[in-house]
């Protein structure tokens, strides 16, 4: 029985001491797509997530988050410009972010200084819960945490979700043992477009909504509704 190697990323590379994974599909990409990462993490666990929105016709890059993986320094309270840096990587298309945990929370923050069309968080943190996971000592990342304790402290996610000017497809296991599935719920109810949506999957954990392909089927298909029309 002979078996297939997935194709690797278009490109391996670093821009700013960021460390990056760039998938690129056949054809001209609809959309682009950056992906990140939770807290103590790296680029390569969504790398199944970047493989599939390739195959769907989207751009999509990884990058390892100050203070993780390969990527230079340590996470401070300018990581939505480590953000933009990376998303320039993607070229002039519509851009979309789908994050996880920390990532989501990330993703829902940058979504609205990049001006994105459309931003998917899986199980996303809350300020209040990176910052006592900061304090507590429970993250295994290189921080500046003064910086980062201020971020967190001018970020909250419930104020952003509440003037986002775009749509949301939030994810959440019920059985998610560190991010309560009621911030989920909360944050759903204050997103105001019309075509944000929130999927609650019965039992899990923190980390098997990410990695569920009929998930990511899901969020793919509902990005590129929610993406046809500005």
């Amino acid at each position: 029985m002979r078996y297939e190697t997935p194709a690797p990323p278009a490109e391996l590379g670093e821009v700013d001491g960021l460390a990056y994974s760039l998938w690129l599909p056949e054809d001209d990409p609809w959309a682009g797509l950056v992906i990140l990462h939770g807290a103590g993490s790296c680029k390569e666990s969504h790398h199944d997530f970047a493989r599939a929105a390739r195959a769907a016709g989207l751009s999509a890059v990884c990058f390892d988050l100050r203070g993780h993986g390969a990527s230079a320094g340590a996470l401070d309270g300018h990581v939505l410009e480590d953000v933009a840096t990376i998303a320039g990587l993607l070229g002039d298309v519509p851009l979309a972010l789908r994050g996880s945990s920390m990532g989501g929370y990330l993703a829902i923050l940058a979504a609205e200084r990049l001006d994105a069309r459309a931003a998917v968080a899986i199980c996303p943190a809350s300020a209040d819960g990176l910052w006592r996971g900061l304090r507590g000592g429970q993250f295994d990342f290189r921080a500046d945490v003064p910086s980062l304790e201020a971020f967190l402290a001018s970020n909250d996610l419930d104020a952003v979700v509440e003037r986002l000017a775009l749509p949301l497809l939030l994810l959440h296991a019920e059985g998610d043992e560190r991010v309560p599935v009621a911030h989920s719920r909360e944050l759903a109810r204050r997103a105001p477009d019309q075509r944000s949506e929130l999927v609650v999957v019965p039992g899990g954990h923190h980390r098997s909504v990410q990695h569920d392909a009929e998930l990511q089927g899901h969020a793919l298909r509902w990005l590129r509704r929610v993406m046809s029309v500005r």
